[in-house]
């Protein structure tokens, strides 16, 4: 991995010791405010990619696009630029890297020129075949522009030898493994298309006559969308002049859903197959407090994914809920020059205790899940600072101790705390009086099963079981040169 450049060293205290989410995509057709719904939409899903965003239009004659590093705001804030994006189709994507560099040729929506006409395709999830498809499509000539994985997929629709566009990427598509909700526009239509476990989200929506198709629903409700409906495991929905028909080119797989969706990575705000986020991060509190409650006086979350859970916990045990950690939302990324003496202060910046609240008790503070653990032991470190008299940590999720290879930003397994050390030894390390996390079954229960089958788990959640639930091509191919590149340099 190449060295982070000494004058952008990253300050935020959960950079590297947080699960990043890969990518959000919206796409709209038949809207006269294409670009501007779409530019809100992205800002609605910034939490699932924040590194870079882009936004591509078509006007009935000619693509327009703009492509930035940064945040939505950021690059899209320019009347200029905006007065550029014509159109009554867009497709837009947030990106957080999971596959290639944080470069501006790897930002999405990628497009391409076909002797059909022109091509935007923005990809949220990862695809474990990408590399051996790669080799083979640069065996055959293909030329590849970026390091993201999504690039496969345009290159296949290029050589496919179907007839029509959908024909051609539904070929594309039954060549590649893994994990993908994708989101393609060409000059007369709007795909949308989920893996056939379903592994990532995708939504249908409804703005007048325009229809969308985006990630979750809180990109919907800032542009006072209706909520249609999901799209479902393997299922291709087509938007185009006659309206929104469905085509299911992929064989029946049963759904595996990423369960971390409602730990953790979809706003809380939003519906994710038929349940509230919000309300399924409460009953998971609930449920790890019926599991592993301590005697205590006070429930503190770290803002601010803890907190759904923290008030289930709290709720469960009739014992007082408090704002304990107060979180600065302020807090850039970065800043110019951090000094040795500052660069340690920077869990500070973005989280500080009120101490009001845990000097003297009993605090069980609730987080949504533990990764290397660094950031979580300068958490209890500042809570007993404070003058907790005790500190007991509860996790919203089972213990994380396999990577994902589905879309998820997570470390290699021996950099997670989960894979080196039982529960007890985690606690130590952490400093806490005690730890404990959710089972799987708790986990399943809230979210409305009555256990995890184990012969067909209903969710994917391999980063605790390390059940993974379909083949991990690149991983295990032995005659790939450098076959992870693309997965651990940058973690674009």
């Amino acid at each position: 991995m190449t060295p982070p450049d000494s004058s952008q060293l990253t300050t935020d205290p959960l950079d590297g010791d947080t699960l990043h989410e890969e990518c959000g995509v919206f796409g709209i057709f038949g809207d006269p405010d294409a670009a501007s719904h779409t530019a809100l939409g992205l800002h609605a899903l910034q939490h699932r990619g924040q590194e870079a965003s882009g936004l591509v239009t078509f006007d009935g004659e000619h693509y327009h696009s703009h492509r930035g590093l940064g945040h939505v705001s950021d690059n899209f804030k320019a009347e200029a630029v905006m007065a550029r994006l014509q159109g009554h189709m867009a497709l837009g994507h947030n990106r957080y890297s999971t596959t290639g560099d944080t470069i501006l040729r790897n930002v999405q929506p990628l497009f391409a020129d076909f002797e059909f006409g022109g091509l935007a395709l923005g990809h949220n999830g990862n695809l474990t075949n990408a590399l051996t498809v790669r080799q083979e499509l640069v065996r055959r000539g293909c030329i590849f522009q970026s390091t993201s994985d999504t690039e496969v997929v345009v290159h296949l629709i290029a050589i496919s030898q179907q007839a029509t566009v959908q024909e051609r990427f539904i070929d594309a598509l039954r060549q590649i493994e893994g994990a993908y909700s994708m989101v393609a526009m060409t000059n007369t239509a709007l795909y949308g298309v989920r893996d056939p476990l379903g592994v990532r989200p995708l939504v249908i929506g409804k703005l007048d006559n325009a229809y969308i198709l985006c990630s979750e629903t809180c990109a919907l409700d800032i542009i006072g969308a209706e909520f249609v409906r999901d799209v479902e495991p393997g299922e291709m929905v087509i938007v185009d002049k006659d309206g929104l028909r469905s085509v299911r080119p992929f064989p029946e797989a049963g759904s595996r859903f990423c369960i971390f969706e409602y730990i953790y990575f979809a706003r809380p705000d939003s519906i994710c197959e038929g349940s509230s986020v919000y309300e399924v991060r409460k009953r998971i509190g609930e449920e790890l407090a019926r599991e592993s409650h301590v005697p205590c006086d006070v429930v503190v979350p770290v803002p601010d994914s803890g907190v759904p859970a923290a008030l289930g916990y709290a709720a469960e045990i009739e014992m007082p809920f408090e704002y304990g950690i107060i979180r600065n939302h302020y807090v850039g990324r970065t800043f110019i020059q951090p000094t040795d003496k500052t660069r340690h202060l920077g869990v500070k910046r973005k989280h500080n205790i009120n101490r009001a609240q845990i000097e003297g008790k009993r605090v069980v503070l609730v987080d949504d899940s533990i990764v290397r653990g660094t950031t979580s032991t300068k958490i209890v470190d500042m809570v007993r600072q404070a003058g907790a008299k005790e500190v007991h940590l509860r996790i919203s999720s089972p213990p994380t101790a396999h990577p994902c290879y589905f879309g998820i930003d997570t470390p290699e397994k021996e950099q997670l705390l989960a894979a080196q050390h039982d529960v007890d030894g985690m606690a130590k390390q952490l400093g806490v009086d005690s730890l404990a996390f959710i089972s799987v079954d708790g986990l399943y229960r809230a979210v409305g099963e009555a256990k995890r089958n184990s012969d067909t788990p209903q969710y994917c959640d391999a980063c605790f079981t390390g059940e993974y639930p379909s083949a991990l091509t690149d991983l295990n191919a032995e005659a790939l040169p450098h076959q992870l590149s693309l997965l651990t340099e940058g973690r674009a």
